[in-house]
């Protein structure tokens, strides 16, 4: 069974770090292109960052621009996403997800551009 788990979220004060990982089970997260969304309490989901599969393309989020770095660990099967100076309004659930196509080549995937999403991980930063 294709799993994906995300873990790392936690409460932090503002400018604080985190670093969020998403295990996979089930395959192999080389070949795949994997994003990282999130959602905050009465707002849209929004894409944070992705990375290819091929060639380690990223995309960030202008409001995570020189913040946050995606990064993967194909040995452990896992996605990172290293955030720092972290503000208020990074307060979120956190959803990793993973696609077999290529996608992240030309712009920041959509939630819908992917095939497999985990259950979140919460992030809360305190001011």
């Amino acid at each position: 069974q294709l799993q994906l788990v995300e873990s790392g979220g936690d409460l932090v004060g503002s400018g604080g770090s985190l670093r969020l990982s998403c295990a996979a089970s089930g395959f192999a997260l080389d070949y795949y292109a994997i994003g990282w969304f999130r959602q905050a309490p009465g707002r849209e989901r929004e894409g944070v960052s992705s990375i290819s599969a091929v060639g380690g393309i990223t995309n960030y989020a202008d409001s995570v621009k020189g913040r946050f770095t995606i990064s993967r660990d194909n040995a452990k099967n896992t996605v990172y996403l290293q955030m720092n100076s972290l503000k208020p309004e990074d307060t979120a659930v956190y959803y990793c997800a993973a696609s077999k196509y290529g996608l992240g080549y030309e712009r920041m995937p959509l939630w819908d551009d992917y095939e497999y999403w985990g259950q979140g991980t919460q992030v809360t930063v305190s001011s």
